[in-house]
């Protein structure tokens, strides 16, 4: 708590607007000795009370210090008959320089400089803290606060801005009171994370520019020493950034500390498998948690929380109170049995068990080891003490019997949630529409070395990535057209399938041309403009493999380039592990499309050559197609680098389906439609929005889903899928689409009576809709004609599928005549006037001077 400034706050929100400072002073009026006072303030900030003006009694400061307080400010009257009462002299600060005062602990309160003799005296060489609360300016308060005083100001003339002339900025305050002896003069900087681990990050270096930029900016901001004229905005570039909690400095002011929350899932150090600079290692098997001891059992629960898989036995401690309690007894017990054994290593033991537990409680019910330790800091400031005797019902009781839980193995649960719109509030219905989590920070990690390997070492990259992640060792990443026959060796029903299929996509496709090769518009007289369609020249198109068969994908993406007319269609899909060889499937798509060559690769190292090209790789102007968070981490990154000059169709996520169902519905049906797309990966989600549904109905639905998840071969993954899946309850078929639009489904499927009705009305947001009980989500993922690469996670809002325009780019022309001129010359000038592009008015002035246009 060195920072220089203690704000006094008027509200627990303005004691958060200045938390930097660590520390905080509020009116006596302002607060009450409850039992969670100071959970109302940011949990880094240590609150002091100012009653300096109030006639506070004993009982009342006694009951404040219990509750948290750190400190009180009182006047010399109320200090002797606090003291009197108990209260340690260290937690009151005193306006007086009485005797009493100065041979006691408190700190003391001036309202008048001292000279710097009794100044030195008053604070005893700076083990007593001196407050200052007289009328101060910005230069004022830096003069005092390098003198050694701490400022006591109101919130509302103090700023964290740099500077402002009508306001105290605290970090022009701050940076006064430093010194240094280098010759850059530059200071020392230790950085901290916050409760519960106060892990030491690493060592930097600050400047007065970048102190006043963190605190300005509130995050952590250094000096760059490679570049001096530049300030170190940590994580600007890599995402690492900080949030910086509280500011600090050693007692010769020439070591700054910053206690910062770094991001979730990144480290301090560049290298990136350690978490602090000193290397820990910490981050080389999971960027989920990091430290040592509770800090770490902490945040690992937090993650395991939010992402442990549904059935296993993390996921059942946070879903199942009556088994977690049972383990935190039957923890208890057997740590007093080890303790009345006197065994000193089985005490450790089942301790450690026992908190283990008893943070799995805590954690559970949201509340995080920094909250409880502050809790234990609040119950060591305690002024009095109770008897600390027990409770009845809990002395002379026997150890109770041992309670164990056996573990048996997990029976799969084919259950969705269920939530009633009707009585859950709006926060429930929004977290029952929330998606599983993306880490996407976790990955972009992973991917860029890939990126910059390939970027470097081309197809040599391609090759050695290829055996690494499919086990495949090739002589070459490219196969080019002609195909061989023998890799297009598939069935007679395969090929009639996919050329029905790939009939019926391009017909569809074909009708989204534009109708016109030119379409022009006279906007005014003798101004004409026009649009038209150019195909991209260069398209990559990634098809998952490996262990998958996709040929519908190389379809889906394939047959509107064709359409569209684009000169060059390069594919990439890595092969076979079992086979070493490219799916045969595939290989026979590419030759229909007449695509010029296949990448034999996967992953980010495919969409890394699309994007830049190889040796034997042509680079794209544009990437298309679905993919794990490598692939899609893949694609956001070379879209976003302007070295690439590469686009990407769209963002994309895990799948998912939403169905709306009524008490019409076939409850067959919709188990298949919910499965369909549960079968995907842990990751996917189903909704179902059941509108007036009679519980009979439910039930029939989730006996469907049950008795078909059951015989699926993918049913572990069924059931994990549906965990975090919900059945949502709703009145009315307008509510139903209101939560859908809301949702934004990939895959829409109206189960309903009259469900043409509905369309498009009632449609804002989906990737594509399927109407009626006889049109599964399946037909469109093959064969009927729509396409099947659409936006997930959200994006339906703003991105639609993939349809023939995807593969286009549309340009426009105008053609002005002297007629047309004569029309718009005058806007023309009038608006480049006066956005001050002269040479833009004078285009057009030179040219109707020419044509005596006046």
């Amino acid at each position: 708590m060195t920072f220089p400034v203690l704000p006094l706050a008027a509200t627990a929100d303005d004691a958060a607007a200045f938390a930097v400072t660590g520390k905080t002073l509020v009116p006596f009026s302002a607060v009450k000795p409850e039992k969670y006072l100071l959970a109302r303030f940011p949990s880094s900030v240590t609150v002091s009370v100012d009653a300096s003006n109030d006639a506070v009694s004993a009982d009342e400061a006694i009951a404040l210090l219990n509750v948290g307080i750190s400190q009180i400010f009182v006047d010399f009257d109320r200090f002797a008959a606090l003291v009197a009462a108990g209260v340690p002299p260290a937690r009151l600060a005193v306006e007086s320089s009485a005797p009493e005062v100065l041979q006691s602990k408190a700190a003391l309160v001036v309202k008048e400089p001292l000279d710097k003799d009794t100044l030195k005296s008053f604070s005893n060489s700076g083990n007593r803290e001196v407050f200052y609360r007289g009328a101060v300016d910005q230069n004022s308060a830096q003069t005092l606060a390098a003198q050694g005083y701490t400022l006591v100001l109101p919130t509302s003339q103090l700023t964290v801005a740099p500077e402002d002339p009508a306001q105290i900025s605290i970090s022009s305050v701050f940076v006064a009171t430093l010194t240094t002896d280098r010759p850059d003069g530059l200071y020392t900087t230790l950085v901290t994370t916050p409760a519960p681990s106060y892990t030491a990050l690493g060592v930097v270096y600050s400047s007065q520019a970048s102190i006043k930029a963190a605190i300005a900016e509130g995050q952590g901001v250094y000096q760059s020493r490679k570049r001096p004229d530049e300030l170190w905005y940590k994580g600007k570039t890599s995402g690492a950034t900080q949030k910086l909690v509280k500011l600090e400095k050693d007692c010769d002011n020439d070591v700054v500390k910053f206690v910062v929350e770094p991001r979730s899932g990144y480290g301090f150090c560049h290298l990136e498998t350690n978490y602090t600079c000193f290397q820990d290692g910490e981050l080389r098997e999971s960027a989920d948690s990091s430290g040592v001891g509770l800090a770490k059992l902490d945040a690992t629960l937090a993650q395991r929380k939010a992402n442990a898989p549904e059935g296993s036995y993390t996921k059942r401690l946070f879903n199942d109170d009556k088994l977690l309690v049972a383990k935190m007894k039957e923890e208890l017990d057997e740590l007093i049995e080890a303790g009345e054994k006197k065994d000193k290593n089985e005490v450790a033991w089942e301790a450690a068990d026992l908190f283990y537990f008893a943070m799995t409680w805590a954690v559970k019910h949201g509340v995080s080891l920094a909250e409880i330790e502050r809790n234990l800091d609040i119950k060591s400031m305690k002024v009095t003490r109770r008897k600390g005797d027990a409770k009845p019902q809990y002395v002379d009781e026997p150890a109770a019997k041992k309670r164990r839980t056996e573990t048996e193995e997990e029976v799969p649960s084919y259950k969705m949630n269920i939530v009633k719109a009707s009585e859950a509030s709006s926060e429930e219905i929004t977290q029952a529409l929330t998606r599983p989590n993306q880490k996407t920070s976790d990955i972009m990690k992973l991917v860029l070395p890939i990126v910059e390997n390939v970027q470097k070492n081309g197809d040599k990259a391609l090759v050695e990535l290829t055996a690494k992640f499919d086990g495949v060792e090739l002589k070459e990443p490219v196969l080019k057209a002609p195909f061989p026959a023998e890799l297009m060796d598939i069935s007679a029903d395969m090929k009639e399938a996919i050329d029905l299929s790939m009939s019926n996509i391009e017909k569809f496709h074909k009708a989204q041309l534009p109708k016109e090769e030119v379409m022009t518009v006279e906007t005014a007289p003798g101004v004409y403009c026009s649009r038209f369609a150019k195909p991209i020249e260069n398209v990559g198109l990634y098809v998952p493999g490996g262990t998958a068969v996709l040929p519908s994908t190389a379809m889906m993406l394939g047959t509107p380039a064709k359409v569209a007319g684009c000169k060059n269609i390069i594919l990439a899909s890595p092969p076979s592990r079992a086979t070493g060889k490219l799916t045969p499937e595939v290989v026979y798509v590419a030759h229909k499309l007449g695509a010029s060559a296949i990448v034999m690769a996967g992953g980010a190292q495919a969409v890394t050559a699309l994007a830049y090209g190889t040796e034997s790789v042509v680079k794209c102007d544009k990437i298309l197609g679905p993919g794990n968070q490598f692939v899609t981490a893949a694609k956001m990154h070379v879209q976003n680098d302007t070295q690439a000059l590469c686009s990407i169709d769209m963002p994309a996520g895990p799948s998912e389906v939403l169905v709306i169902a009524d008490e019409h519905a076939d409850a067959d049906f919709v188990a298949s439609d919910l499965l369909s797309q549960a079968e995907h990966g842990v990751d996917s989600q189903v909704i179902l929005l059941g509108v007036g549904l009679s519980d009979a109905k439910l039930a029939s639905f989730e006996e469907a889903v049950a008795r078909q998840a059951e015989v699926l071969p993918r049913k572990e993954i069924v059931a994990k899928c549906l965990a975090h899946s919900t059945t949502l309850l709703v009145e009315t078929y307008e509510e139903a689409f209101r939560l859908s639009n809301q949702y934004a489904p990939e895959h829409l499927i109206l189960q309903i009576e009259n469900p043409e009705s509905f369309v498009p009305g009632q449609i804002e947001n989906a990737g594509s809709v399927f109407v009626g009980g006889l049109s599964p989500e399946s037909c469109g993922d093959y064969s009927s004609g729509t396409n099947h690469t659409l936006p997930t996670y959200g994006y339906a809002r703003q991105y639609s599928g993939v349809n023939t325009a995807t593969f286009q780019k549309f340009i426009t022309s105008q053609n002005v005549t002297e007629e047309g001129l004569k029309s718009i010359g005058k806007a023309v000038m009038t608006l480049a006037a006066v956005e001050g592009l002269e040479a833009h008015r004078n285009a057009v002035q030179v040219r109707m001077d020419k044509l005596g246009l006046h």
